[in-house]
C-alpha cells in the first residue's frame, strides 16, 4: 500500500477510536497488528482512548516508511471488520455500532480495497505452488537435495564445533548453487570474515552461519549487521543459527531499518526435506521483514 494520505490517517484514527468501546479490547487488537508489542505497551493506557490512538499513530507516522507494513495491516484488519455486535451490548450500543460501521466504511473508501490484499496473498501462494511443482518435476534437483540432506545428517552427528561450522558453510554454498544464486565462498575483507555471499532478484546477500549449543545473541547479530551495513545499500544479510536466536536479539534488530533476515535449523530442514524451495523461503522472509519489521518469520508461519 502507498503512503497513507492525510485524509486516510484521520479516517484510520477515527475508526480505531470507534471499533472498540473498551480500551482492553483496543489494546489486544493493536497488539495483533504490530510485530513489536513494546510499541503498544509504551502507550499510556490510563489515558483517554482518543489520546491513546493519537499517540499510537504519531509513533507510527514519525517513520511512516519503516512502519508501512504495520499501517497496511492496520487498514486491512480494520476494513475487514464487518460485524459490530460487540458494541451493541454496551450503553447506547446501536448508535456506537452504527458510528463504528460508518467510520470503517469511510476508511475503506480511502485506502486500497482489502480484496487487493487477498489477491496479493493468492498470487504469492500461486507462485509458491508453481515453484513447488517445478521442484517436484526436477528430478536432478531433488536427487541433489537428498544427497545434501544425507550430508547434513552426517554433519549433525559430528562433535567438533569448528568442523561442523565449516561443513555447514560448505553445505549452504551447495544449496545456493543448486538454486542458481551465484554463490561466493567464504572470504575475508580487512578486519572481518564473511562466511559466504549470493545474489537473488538483484539483491546481494552476505551469509553467516553458526552451529552452537546456545541461541545466537544480540552481540553476534550486532557484529554481522555491522558487516552488512558497511556494504552498498542494495545489500542484505542472511544469518543461519541452527539453534535459533535470543528474543532480545530478534527484537533489537527488528527495530529501525532491518538489514538482516534470520534462519534457524527448522528452516534448513524444510528446504532439505523438499517442503519449500530455498528461493521461496527467502523471498517470503524478506517480504515479511519489509512489511512488518519482523526479521524472523519461522517456516511454520508461512503455511507450507
Amino acid at each position: 500500500m502507498k503512503q497513507l494520505s492525510p485524509a486516510a490517517v484521520v479516517a484510520l484514527k477515527e475508526a480505531l477510536c470507534s471499533i472498540y468501546w473498551y480500551k482492553a479490547d483496543l489494546k489486544s487488537f493493536l497488539t495483533t497488528c504490530v510485530s513489536n508489542p513494546s510499541v503498544v505497551n509504551s502507550l499510556n493506557w490510563d489515558g483517554y482512548k482518543r489520546q491513546i490512538v493519537a499517540d499510537f499513530m504519531e509513533l507510527l507516522l514519525k517513520d511512516a516508511e519503516k512502519h508501512t507494513g504495520v499501517l497496511t495491516k492496520l487498514c486491512y484488519e480494520v476494513t475487514n471488520i464487518t460485524s459490530f455486535t460487540h458494541l451493541e451490548h454496551v450503553e447506547d450500543g446501536k448508535q456506537k455500532a452504527a458510528k463504528a460501521k460508518e467510520a470503517v466504511e469511510h476508511l475503506r473508501q480511502l485506502v486500497e480495497p482489502h480484496q487487493d490484499k487477498v489477491s496479493e496473498e493468492a498470487a504469492i501462494k500461486a507462485r509458491q505452488k508453481e515453484r513447488a511443482t517445478k521442484l517436484r518435476s526436477s528430478a536432478a534437483v531433488r536427487e541433489k537435495l537428498k544427497e545434501l540432506n544425507a550430508q547434513f545428517m552426517a554433519i549433525a552427528t559430528g562433535t567438533n564445533p569448528q568442523k561442523k561450522g565449516f561443513d555447514l558453510e560448505r553445505l549452504m554454498y551447495d544449496i545456493f548453487e543448486l538454486f542458481d544464486l551465484d554463490p561466493k565462498a567464504s572470504f575475508r575483507n580487512i578486519g572481518e570474515q564473511i562466511d559466504g555471499a549470493f545474489s537473488l532478484d538483484g539483491t546481494d546477500f552476505l551469509f553467516e552461519a553458526k552451529w552452537q549449543k546456545d541461541p545466537v545473541n544480540v552481540q553476534d547479530l550486532d557484529g554481522f549487521s555491522s558487516k552488512v551495513k558497511r556494504k552498498l545499500d542494495n545489500t542484505l544479510g542472511v544469518f543461519l543459527s541452527m539453534e535459533g536466536f535470543s528474543q532480545d536479539g530478534v527484537a533489537a534488530h527488528s527495530a529501525g531499518r532491518p538489514v538482516v533476515i534470520l534462519m534457524d535449523g527448522s528452516d534448513l530442514m524444510a528446504v532439505l526435506e523438499e517442503r519449500i524451495d530455498f528461493v521461496t523461503l527467502l523471498q517470503r522472509k524478506k517480504r515479511h521483514a519489509a512489511q512488518t519489521g519482523n526479521i524472523f518469520l519461522r517456516v511454520h508461519e508461512i503455511g507450507i
